[in-house]
């Protein structure tokens, strides 16, 4: 078995993280209710990173308890997990980065 390609896990991953502003969800939301729809949609991305995060530690689990022999579930669950939080700590740092510049602008 070759080692796991990270570019392709990632672009098979990357159609299934929602991104922070999904316009549908955008479209829905009054004019009022723009910051709401922003937050709905970050604490849903930490949701699925959770879950991904989660599922990693069941294959870890399985593969240790003998129930899985499949490296490859193990691997391709690692990953996505791994992919998925360096995403979440990405838009957490430039969440960050602009209330700084925010906080720091003289009035």
């Amino acid at each position: 078995m070759g080692p796991v390609g990270a570019t392709s896990v990632f672009l098979d991953n990357l159609k299934t993280i929602e991104p922070l502003t999904d316009r549908s969800m955008l479209r829905e939301a009054e004019d009022n209710d723009m910051f709401g729809a922003i937050f709905k949609s970050a604490v849903n991305n930490l949701n699925r990173t959770n879950g991904y995060l989660s599922k990693a530690e069941d294959e870890e689990i399985k593969l240790a308890i003998g129930e899985s022999t499949s490296t490859h579930d193990l691997a391709v669950a690692l990953q996505k997990a791994s992919t998925s939080l360096q995403y979440t700590v990405a838009v957490k740092n430039a969440f960050m980065e602009s209330y700084r510049t925010l906080i720091n602008m003289q009035i």
